[in-house]
């Protein structure tokens, strides 16, 4: 049996794909590789993939020139020893590469060198630079049509201070201090000194036990154990459980992905997803003064979560019997490196999936649930975000995510835009806006949808006791008329079904997103971020199939100017009636900081649930075993 045309790249393939590079010239002493992924094949090429023959293997990389500036988008063929295109990419139309683990570094020494940045520091009595941290994450830039940033590959960089080495500088802030920073002429090329605003004095150190007391001595182990091992099995890439099946990906960009979710019905492998990736997210703040309108993150597309991705420690981060899967990533001179048990499978008990006792044949039947987890943590900055996808029993698919971490901080001055988390620290309102991907395939790659609403009936002839409701369907039948918002007050879903394959009853089977219908992005429809982060305008678009389709954002967000992606493919207003749909859905958290999110925050969660709705002929779950044991008899 042949490669998998989805297996993931190996640490012999990357480096592979460097050296052909290499021999076509394209890399140099100032080459660096903000981005290299697998170049997935069409998705009808994947499911005509026999085995027969090995598919051919193509590697995507961005390359960036630090000494000029020049960008390139190169794509190579391992299965054919050769580079199969190149072409230049515009950083003045286009957007930048991603932002680069190594400018973390670099940018702290450029500004440190600046005169006009020590000058600001001194102004402020802080002398000892040493523990002066500009800009613990490099912040990106953005787009604001300012003078003289077009095209030029930048970093806006605010300063944290700590009173010693161990001692956190998010508790900190300089404020009123920015500095723009070129990464390529290394230098910064404007310095704005708003306000001499106090440094919030207290310490902020969630880790240090002389501040936050003993641990407590009430709390007695949990133990998850299964005896017999999981009851899941891994084979390479590919995860059977209970009566699902799923291949396992991971990608600098997305992080975790999901292919080819089929769940076994009877003899039928039937599938639901073709493939599943949260494929943006961004982070806009909500502080309008000169020092941080410009605070919009791309954690995706700008930042690339899957090389924040953590090392997953059993007992902490995960619980419980865990088959761990490593990360293999290019790092910034496109040479192969490991995350050590990036991705954690395991089984969690969901409590009580059925269960009824008949009054009338003393019949007494209870059913538990559990749910695969398949989940990873990524670290951006002073975030930490924990993506879980959950596969049930009874046909339901799950995602979640777990917000921690520690506040992004200013110093606190009215209130309007900020909430006071500690003496004179504040923590800035802000969203995080996730954006799923989901190429569906119900039965089929010929989808449909349709907005579903639970709508109240007039009192009337009809209904003359007034206790009616009913449900209306509107089939969303052109890209333009899918882009959707919410409405929990009538319980809004939306359908995903394949009218060519009906269940028993005469229907065609389906799937149902149900959104938790929370606030779409907040910034003024003429605001930069609504232009770059369209997306988030919008709970639901669906779009037709297209395989160059990838990102909401677009393919090159940092520093782009909006209106690439979503926007752009919906303009085109393509039927996507019966036709091969990919469904995106924005979703999210609005965050008005508590005091008890500080100094470390405890997680917060959003996501969304797809359900089967006429997908089964009945229960899926009937079939499930009687709990075991000696307590359920």
């Amino acid at each position: 049996m042949s490669a998998h045309p989805l297996d993931r790249l190996t640490a012999d393939e990357i480096r592979h794909n460097r050296s052909i590079l290499a021999q076509a010239g394209l890399v140099g002493p100032d080459t660096r590789f903000p981005l290299v992924q697998l170049r997935e094949p069409a998705k009808s090429e994947v499911l005509a993939f026999t085995g027969a023959a090995p598919p051919d293997r193509q590697v995507i990389s961005v390359l960036l020139d630090t000494g000029t500036g020049a960008c390139a988008e190169t794509v190579v063929s391992l299965t054919q020893d050769k580079l199969v295109r190149r072409r230049d990419i515009d950083p003045a139309a286009e957007g930048q590469p991603p932002i680069m683990i190594e400018e973390y570094a670099l940018v702290d020494d450029i500004v440190k060198a600046d005169p006009g940045w020590r000058a600001a520091m001194a102004r402020r009595g802080i002398t000892d630079l040493r523990l002066a941290c500009p800009c613990p994450c490099p912040l990106s830039a953005g787009s604001f049509d300012l003078p003289g940033e077009r095209g030029r590959r930048l970093l806006r960089v605010l300063t944290f201070v700590k009173h010693r080495p161990e001692d956190h500088p998010w508790a900190h802030p300089v404020d009123g201090l920015v500095a723009y920073v070129d990464l390529i002429e290394r230098r910064v090329i404007e310095l704005h000194d708003h306000r001499l605003a106090p440094v919030p004095a207290e310490e902020g150190n969630f880790d240090d036990e002389s501040v936050v007391g003993p641990p407590r001595a009430s709390l007695k182990p949990i133990e998850i154990t299964q005896p017999e091992g999981p009851s899941h099995t891994v084979e390479g890439n590919v995860i059977e459980w209970a009566n699902w099946r799923l291949r396992i990906g991971f990608d600098a960009r997305e992080g975790l992905v999901l292919h080819q979710l089929t769940f076994r019905d009877g003899e039928r492998e039937r599938p639901v997803l073709y493939r599943a990736s949260i494929a943006e997210m961004v982070v806009p703040y909500a502080d309008p003064s000169p020092g941080r309108f410009w605070q919009n993150y791309f954690d995706a597309g700008e930042y690339c979560l899957g090389k924040m991705a953590n090392s997953l420690v059993l007992g902490c981060d995960c619980l419980g019997e865990i088959t761990y899967f490593d990360a293999v990533l290019a790092d910034d001179h496109g040479e192969p490196y490991t995350i050590a048990n990036a991705v954690c499978v395991h089984e969690e008990d969901q409590g009580v999936l059925w269960k009824h006792s008949d009054l009338f044949t003393g019949s007494a039947e209870t059913r538990r649930s559990r749910r695969l987890v398949l989940s990873y943590f990524a670290t951006v900055g002073n975030y930490d975000y924990g993506f879980y996808w959950y596969l049930y029993l009874d046909g339901s698919v799950q995602f979640e995510c777990k917000s921690t971490g520690v506040l992004f901080t200013s110093s606190y001055e009215d209130g309007r835009y900020a909430s006071e988390v500690a003496p004179g620290l504040g923590a800035p309102y802000h969203q995080h806006l996730f954006c799923a991907r989901l190429d569906m395939t119900v039965d089929g790659v010929a989808n449909a949808v349709d907005e579903v609403e639970i709508t109240p009936v007039e009192a009337g002839a009809g209904n003359p006791y007034g206790n009616a409701f009913t449900t209306t369907a509107t089939r969303l039948r052109t890209e333009a008329q899918a882009a959707r918002l919410a409405a929990p007050g009538s319980g809004r879903t939306w359908h995903i079904s394949n009218p060519a394959v009906l269940n028993r009853l005469g229907r065609p089977v389906a799937y149902a997103l149900s959104p938790q219908g929370r606030p779409t992005l907040l910034a003024a429809e003429t605001s930069s971020i609504a232009r770059r982060a369209a997306f988030a305008t919008k709970h639901l678009w669906v779009t037709r199939y297209d395989s160059a389709e990838r990102y909401p954002a677009g393919d090159y967000v940092n520093q782009s100017h909006g209106q690439d992606g979503l926007p752009a493919w919906v303009a085109r207003d393509r039927d996507i009636d019966g036709a091969d749909i990919v469904v995106w859905h924005t979703f999210g958290l609005t965050h008005v900081p508590r005091v008890e999110d500080w100094p470390v925050m405890p997680a917060d969660t959003c996501g969304f649930t797809l359900k089967p709705v006429g997908f089964f002929d009945r229960n899926p779950a009937l079939d499930l075993p009687r709990p075991a044991g000696d307590h359920c008899q």
